[in-house]
């Protein structure tokens, strides 16, 4: 067994960006790419997510802005949030980190964002160009995930691909990358959901599994078969009187005992997480070089 190091693929992302900020921006007298975060509440894994983005964005040279909201702030006052965001032209991409309180629409907040400026990749506008295979802003996580196959050379061309969860952010939009006439792409997918039946004889068929299921532990070791490549997508924290923070994170996947059968696997913390990071911060360099417009 050989881990998917996103930490490691990640910290190698970060210094060419760095590389491509000194060379395209700072060496030529322009302001380095901006990258502006939305933050409602307090919720922990969403304050530990932004600020481990600030910290990315102080690695390769970007500016980073949060704008930070109690949870009681109304849809309308964090669309006009978007709408200010959409007009500044000192920001290049930004990101309304989810989730939201339960009395904002998400969907509303997202379609009101730019598309020439959704780094997170999830306005209608960038999901379509996506599934044309048009140029676009891929979604982060997913985005992240194949690019961490690509940088390993793991062969997805006529694998079986089974996917764990249908969700936009993760599961749909993985599928359609990984089912496109792309490199990586040209698997034959397979994505399955609540209603899914015997998920666990599907899941024991694929080449490579990619687990988004939100459920910690969901994928044993019977689901796995022997070689396959394991992608875990889930963070869960567990109280923890071994750790600092008083916590531990673990996966969607029963690492320890998956990891004896397969051939790739995906660590929790460290593998799909710093990818998911380093991906935001690749769009950002795009929405400042104007590759998507």
């Amino acid at each position: 067994m050989k881990l998917l190091d996103g930490k490691l693929i990640a910290e190698q992302i970060k210094i060419e960006i760095a590389s491509e900020v000194k060379e395209q921006f700072l060496d030529k007298g322009l302001d380095p790419p901006h990258i502006a975060a939305v933050l409602v509440g307090d919720d922990p894994a969403s304050m530990t997510y932004v600020s481990a983005k600030e910290k990315a964005c102080r690695e390769v040279g970007f500016i980073s802005s949060v704008y930070r909201y109690p949870a009681n702030i109304t849809q309308e006052k964090l669309l006009e949030v978007v709408d200010f965001l959409n007009d500044d032209n000192d920001i290049h991409g930004f990101i309304v980190q989810l989730p939201l309180p339960p009395h904002i629409d998400e969907h509303k907040v997202i379609e009101r964002i730019d598309p020439n400026k959704d780094i997170d990749g999830f306005h209608p506008v960038n999901i379509g160009n996506m599934i044309l295979n048009q140029p676009c802003f891929l979604p982060a996580t997913p985005f992240g995930i194949i690019t961490l196959l690509d940088r390993y050379k793991i062969e997805t061309a006529g694998k079986n691909v089974v996917v764990l969860g249908r969700s936009n952010i993760v599961g749909t939009p993985v599928s359609i990358l990984l089912s496109r006439k792309s490199s990586p792409g040209n698997a034959t997918v397979t994505l399955c959901h609540s209603f899914s039946k015997d998920i666990t004889a599907i899941a024991a068929r694929a080449d490579i599994l990619i687990v988004a299921m939100g459920k910690l532990g969901f994928v044993t070791a019977d689901m796995v078969k022997k070689d396959a490549v394991v992608i875990d997508v889930g963070v869960h924290r567990i109280p923890s009187t071994e750790t600092k923070s008083g916590y531990r994170l673990k996966g969607d996947v029963d690492f320890e005992r998956v990891s004896r059968k397969c051939s790739y696997i995906t660590p929790v913390p460290g593998g799909v997480g710093p990818m998911t990071i380093v991906s935001l911060l690749v769009n950002t360099l795009k929405a400042a070089k104007k590759e998507v417009i």
